[in-house]
């Protein structure tokens, strides 16, 4: 009866001490996944702020070698897409659409403003194949470009095999050596066309991209629209019939994703349009536009003020909450009304 309480005994001490050396590794396990949490939630603070924006013309003399960017047609506008894609890698925190571990899995404002950034990008690099560097449409174009165009609308958010961040850095090298040929004056082969028809070309992707954010920031207070699909053409049809009028309303999870794509977007086209009036002075001179162009730019630079809220409020349109989505709503609005009068502008003879 002794062995057995004696064995019982002996037993219980051990699964005593196991128990205790188990509560041991438990407690520093929790302490490490408390600290890891911690620190990721510093981290996506410090990662939610956006980068401030930097000078086309400074930027360009680092980026391209030429001491007066002005005097060669394109080396700002190349150089500038340049930097702001590079930015998009490499500010604080890096790329963060494809990020698949915290903080970057939880934060959404950035991606959202990245992805703004992103579809500004591709525009622009676009008309740089189909309209700038080519003299007619029957022209060759460049293939640096077009290889950029391609690695540019790669899924923004692959995380591995490949990752987006390498596509990226390869259509970055690529509009390098675009910008090298470009800035090189015993190479021909790479030419950049300021004109009035290329500018125009760009403004008009620019005009149903700033429409779209705009019609989509409008709708987060919900707006009942009439249909004028087929406005202003009695011949028009389309393929299936379409009510009189429409509901048009922004979910309420994706009111936030709109407004930091519109910022992102925004922030782009500051940069995008003080190049253009740097590569395009003569053209912009002749047809007395300048002071248009700023007006655009000073609309846009609107939408980048300080956000104090803590989030994005979506309050009626007369209610006692702001509507932050309506407010930048009138900032794209304005700026994409006098793109559309700078283009008629440019239009004219």
């Amino acid at each position: 009866m002794n062995r057995i309480s004696s064995w019982f005994s002996t037993q219980w001490q051990e699964w005593r001490g196991n128990l205790s050396e188990t509560g041991r590794w438990g407690k520093i396990l929790l302490t490490v996944i408390v600290v890891y949490l911690l620190l990721a939630l510093i981290l996506g603070i410090i990662w939610s702020f956006e980068p401030s924006r930097f000078d086309v013309i400074e930027h360009a003399r680092e980026e391209s070698g030429v001491s007066k960017p002005e005097t060669v047609a394109g080396v700002t506008t190349t150089s500038t897409l340049i930097g702001v894609m590079d930015t998009l890698l490499h500010k604080r925190g890096g790329y963060l659409s494809n990020d698949v571990t915290p903080p970057g899995l939880w934060l959404d404002n950035i991606p959202n403003w990245e992805y703004g950034v992103i579809i500004q990008s591709r525009d622009l690099t676009k008309a740089m194949r189909e309209a700038y560097s080519r003299s007619q449409s029957q022209s060759t174009e460049d293939k640096s470009l077009a290889m950029a165009e391609a690695q540019f609308n790669f899924d923004h958010k692959s995380w591995l095999l490949p990752a987006t961040e390498g596509e990226y850095k390869e259509g970055l090298d690529s509009l390098r050596n675009y910008l090298e040929r470009l800035a090189d004056d015993d190479e021909s082969n790479a030419q950049f066309y300021a004109r009035a028809d290329n500018l125009r070309y760009w403004l008009s992707t620019v005009e149903t991209r700033l429409g779209s954010l705009s019609q989509r920031l409008s709708a987060s207070v919900g707006q009942r629209r009439i249909n004028i699909d087929l406005a202003g053409d009695s011949g028009a049809r389309q393929s299936t019939p379409g009510p009189s009028e429409i509901d048009v309303k922004t979910p309420w999870l994706e009111i936030d994703d709109v407004f930091f794509e519109a910022r992102g977007s925004a922030w782009a086209l500051i940069h995008f349009l003080r190049a253009v009036e740097v590569d395009f002075a003569d053209v912009l001179e002749k047809k007395n536009a300048r002071v248009s162009l700023q007006q655009i730019i000073r609309e846009l630079e609107g939408t980048q003020q300080t956000i104090y809220s803590p989030m994005i409020l979506n309050g009626t349109g007369f209610g006692m909450l702001a509507n932050h989505s309506l407010v930048m709503a009138s900032y794209i609005s304005r700026a994409n009304a006098a793109i559309i009068d700078l283009r008629e502008l440019l239009e004219q003879g």
